[in-house]
C-alpha cells in the first residue's frame, strides 16, 4: 500500500477519533466553510478583517456582525471575546479576539482551549470552530489545545438530580473546520492526540483520592493506560527492594498498610543501544508527613503528591503513543506516608541501596527519600544520557516563586538552557534557581552521611540533597513542581484542578533537542 493512501485512511480516522473519558466532546475536522446556523466559533485578527469568516458572516448578516462588534468595543484584540446569542440565524456566534501579531503554538492552543471551555458549558450537541488559516499544523494545535482546555474530572459526581431527558453541558462535538482538511486530522492524530491523552492521564492519576490511588493502584492504572503501546514496564515490589537494600523508598512506606512499589517505564523508539533520556518522578501517592505530622489545612491537597511520578510516566508513554525516535525511561518512586506503630522516625539513619547514609531530620521530607533509590536504579540498570527528576518538592519553591513557575536545579548549563528554552514553548516554564555546594556543609551529620532536611534555602538544599545520588559527570536536573501541579485559577489550556504540568514540558524538551 502507497504511503499516501496511509496517510489518508490515518486521517480519515482521525476524523472522528474519541479522546479518553476525561475529555467531555469527540474532537473531529470537517471541510471549510461558513455553516449557515448552530453554534459557532471564529477567530479574528485586530482591525476586524475584511476578508475571511468574519467578512462572510458580516455581509450575510448586512454588515450587523460588524456594528455589534462596534456597539461592544470589540476590536479583535488578543483575548477580547463578543458572545452573540441568537445572532443572523446562528443559535451562538462566539467571536475570539487573536489580535495582530502571529500566532505562536502556544497561541493556537489557546484559542483552541479558549473554544473548548466556551463548548464544555453548552449544551449545544455540536460545537464548531472555524479557522481560515490552511496550515495543517496550525489546525492541529488548535484541536491540542482543545483537547486540553475541555479537561473536567468529574467521575465521583452523582447524576441522580438531572434530568437525563436534557442534554448535558460539555457532550457531544467539537468540530474544527479548516482548509487544511484531512491533513490537519493526521497531524493531529499522529503527533498530539498521544500528547493530549498523557496530560489527561496525569491529571487523573493526580485528581483521584488516596482511597483510590495507592502504589499498587497507580501500578495497574499505568498498565492499562499503556495497553497496545511499545513500551515495556518493570516493577519491583518489597522483597525485590529488601534485595536490593532500597532503604529510602522502604523507610518511607514502611508506615503504610500500603506497600511501596518502583515502577518503571521503558520506551525504546530510537537507535538500538543508544543511552535512554531518564525522567524519574515522586510518587507519594499521600503525604501525611508520617511521624513529622502535617498540620490538618490544605491536607486533602497531598494525595496529589505523587504528580511528579504521574508526569514522567505519562510524558514517556505519550511518546510512545506518537512514536517519537528516541529511548526514553520513567521511573515512578511509589510510596504512601503515613504515621504508624511500624513508621520511620525522626534520627534514624537510613542505608540506601547506593550505600550512601542519611539521617532523617524529618519524615515530612519524603520525597528526596524516596528519589535516593529510584535515581540509583535507574543509572545502573539503563546507564542513561541525562537524568530529569520532578517532583513537589518544599513548599519554600512556592514562597520564591509562588505558581507562575517551576523551580529549575541542574548542574549542567546545557541541560538547563534546554529545560528553560522547553518551558517557554510547551507553557510549562521554569526559573532556574542557584544550586551551591554551600548547601551540602548545612546537611552534614555527625552520624551519617548527610541529613535529609534541616539545611537552607529549604528548595535548594532538597536539590543538593537529591544531587549527591547522581554521577556528577551525568547530566542531571531537578523539578521542583510544588507550585504547579495544581492550578486554582484555570488558563485556556489548564482547567481548574490538577495541571499534568510536566507532561508537554519533556514532550517539548524531547521534540527540539532529542530527536
Amino acid at each position: 500500500m502507497s504511503r499516501p493512501v496511509l496517510v489518508l485512511i490515518a486521517a480519515l480516522l482521525a476524523l472522528y477519533w474519541p479522546m479518553p473519558a476525561s475529555a467531555q466532546r469527540t474532537l473531529s475536522f470537517a471541510a471549510h466553510e461558513v455553516p449557515e446556523q448552530g453554534v459557532l466559533a471564529i477567530a479574528v485578527a485586530d482591525g476586524l478583517p475584511a476578508t475571511g469568516a468574519f467578512a462572510a458572516i458580516d455581509a450575510r448578516t448586512g454588515g450587523a456582525l460588524r456594528r455589534a462588534a462596534g456597539a461592544e468595543g470589540f476590536k479583535g484584540r488578543k483575548d477580547g471575546s463578543l458572545d452573540l446569542r441568537g445572532f443572523g440565524g446562528y443559535e451562538r456566534l462566539l467571536v475570539l479576539g487573536i489580535g495582530k501579531d502571529a500566532l505562536s503554538a502556544r497561541d493556537l492552543q489557546d484559542v483552541g482551549g479558549r473554544v473548548a471551555q466556551a463548548a464544555a458549558k453548552s449544551r449545544a450537541a455540536r460545537f464548531e470552530l472555524l479557522w481560515d488559516g490552511n496550515e495543517a499544523d496550525a489546525a492541529s494545535h488548535l484541536a491540542f489545545g482543545a483537547a486540553l482546555g475541555q479537561y473536567r474530572f468529574d467521575k465521583y459526581r452523582s447524576r441522580g438530580t438531572e434530568d437525563d431527558a436534557d442534554p448535558q453541558p460539555g457532550k457531544g462535538e467539537l468540530v474544527i473546520r479548516t482548509p487544511a482538511g484531512a491533513a490537519a486530522a493526521a497531524a493531529y492524530a499522529a503527533q498530539w492526540k498521544p500528547v493530549a491523552e498523557a496530560v489527561a492521564f496525569a491529571r487523573d492519576l493526580s485528581t483521584e483520592p488516596a482511597n483510590a490511588l495507592w502504589p499498587e493502584e497507580f501500578v495497574a492504572r499505568v498498565r492499562e493506560q499503556a495497553r497496545g503501546l511499545p513500551v515495556r514496564i518493570e516493577v519491583l515490589d518489597v522483597p525485590a527492594m529488601q534485595r536490593l537494600g532500597m532503604g529510602g523508598i522502604l523507610a518511607v512506606g514502611q508506615g503504610s498498610v500500603r506497600p511501596p512499589r518502583l515502577l518503571l517505564v521503558r520506551y525504546d523508539g530510537g537507535h538500538a543501544g543508544d543511552a535512554p533520556l531518564a525522567f524519574v518522578g515522586k510518587g507519594i501517592t499521600f503525604d501525611s508527613g508520617g511521624i513529622s505530622i502535617k498540620p490538618g489545612a490544605n491536607m486533602w491537597q497531598m494525595k496529589g503528591d505523587m504528580s511528579g511520578a504521574a508526569s514522567t510516566v505519562a510524558a514517556v508513554l505519550g511518546m510512545a503513543g506518537r512514536r517519537a525516535p528516541v529511548n526514553a525511561v520513567a521511573v515512578a518512586a511509589l510510596a504512601e506516608n503515613m504515621p504508624s506503630g511500624s513508621a520511620a522516625r525522626p534520627g534514624d539513619v537510613i542505608r540506601t541501596a547506593s550505600g550512601k547514609t542519611f539521617e532523617i531530620m524529618s519524615t515530612d521530607a519524603e520525597g528526596r527519600m524516596v528519589l535516593t533509590d529510584a535515581l540509583w536504579y535507574v543509572q545502573r540498570q539503563d546507564k542513561p544520557r541525562l537524568v530529569i527528576d520532578v517532583a513537589t518538592l518544599t513548599g519554600s519553591i512556592v514562597g520564591a516563586l509562588g505558581s507562575d513557575f517551576a523551580g529549575l536545579f541542574a548542574r549542567d548549563d546545557a541541560l538547563a538552557a534546554q529545560l528553560l528554552a522547553s518551558g517557554e514553548a510547551s507553557g510549562e516554564r521554569l526559573w532556574r534557581m542557584p544550586l551551591l555546594d554551600e548547601y551540602g556543609k548545612r546537611l552534614k551529620s555527625p552520624i551519617a552521611d548527610l541529613r535529609n532536611g534541616g539545611g537552607s534555602p529549604g528548595a535548594g538544599a532538597g536539590a543538593y540533597f537529591i544531587g549527591e545520588w547522581v554521577d556528577r559527570t551525568l547530566p542531571w536536573a531537578h523539578l521542583d513542581i510544588a507550585g504547579k501541579d495544581w492550578n486554582d485559577s484555570g488558563s485556556p489550556t489548564v482547567p481548574e484542578g490538577a495541571s499534568g504540568y510536566g507532561v508537554r514540558l519533556l514532550d517539548r524538551l524531547v521534540r527540539d533537542h532529542y530527536e
